[in-house]
């Protein structure tokens, strides 16, 4: 068994701070042995990584994240990996999913010039030229980046995007536009019929209470979904092994990634960087 997995990473071509050549090549030097490039909505990387991956000796598993809504979820994520990332049907679903993800973005940005905070917006121009996912980092970034917002934001404790996020950017907060569509048994399907296998992303960083965690992911798992990130790096000893035993219990996969986005990342800037807590991921197929 493969235990040098790393399930999710993030380059350039959404939140990422990395190309995706660089992306396989720090995961290459980490010890990665099996990776997936898991950019949100796109799979415009996975060539470059597979490429990579290829020169480099790491197993490349094409893979895409879909950020999906459940009920009053907006912001589940579902892992697609091992899809046939060049099918021209996935392709225009997922060009379609990002033009939604663009509109949302967009009115969350006129939602913050109109709480009086500027844009710095020529990356979000450039990525929308160049037909680049957009995504809430971006537009913490266009507010941090920009001088006239910093004496406010000093005066309300705010100096990186986790302090942005919470203040303006999640649900209930002012600049906030939710999401809607495609439902999680929407992004199981779209997977499956493009060869692939569905995995839950990171539960517990998207739900806290273990009693709704455990109830979603039967629900899930009637719809149809393969697997759970159990090892994760936000995730406790409780919360991994509750997830490690459910997905046994359901005969799911118990996936693991550290969901690099690059060096610099406040929060996920390595690789391999889950605990275990005395377990180990139940793979199948992708390990």
């Amino acid at each position: 068994m493969v235990t040098a997995f790393d399930g999710q990473s993030h380059s350039t071509r959404s939140d990422g701070s990395l190309e995706p050549a660089e992306v396989v090549a720090r995961a290459a030097a980490a010890g990665v042995e099996v990776l997936a490039l898991t950019d949100h909505d796109t799979v415009a990387g996975v060539g470059e990584v597979l490429a990579g991956g290829r020169r480099l000796g790491v197993r490349v598993v094409p893979a895409v994240e879909l950020t999906a809504v459940d009920g009053a979820h907006d912001e589940l994520h579902v892992v697609a990996y091992g899809i046939d990332h060049e099918a021209p049907g996935l392709v225009a679903a997922l060009a379609d999913l990002r033009a939604d993800r663009e509109r949302r973005v967009l009115a969350m940005a006129d939602r913050l010039e109109e709480l009086g905070l500027a844009l710095a917006r020529d990356e979000l121009d450039e990525r929308r030229r160049a037909g680049l996912p957009l995504g809430r980092p971006h537009l913490a970034r266009a507010v941090l980046g920009h001088p006239r917002n910093w004496p406010r934001l000093a005066a309300e404790g705010i100096a990186a995007a986790g302090g942005l996020f919470p203040a303006y950017l999640v649900p209930g907060a002012p600049a906030y536009v939710a999401r809607e569509r495609p439902t999680v048994a929407e992004a199981i399907t779209l997977v499956h019929e493009h060869g692939g296998v569905a995995v839950w992303a990171h539960p517990f960083w998207d739900l806290a209470d273990p009693a709704e965690v455990e109830a979603t992911l039967r629900r899930f798992a009637a719809a149809g979904i393969d697997g759970a990130e159990a090892f994760y790096p936000a995730h406790d000893r409780a919360q991994t092994h509750l997830l490690d035993d459910l997905a046994g219990e359901l005969g799911l996969l118990a996936t693991a990634a550290s969901d690099f986005h690059g060096p610099e990342h406040e929060r996920f800037s390595r690789f391999l960087a889950y605990e275990t807590y005395g377990r180990q991921p139940r793979l199948g197929g992708l390990g």
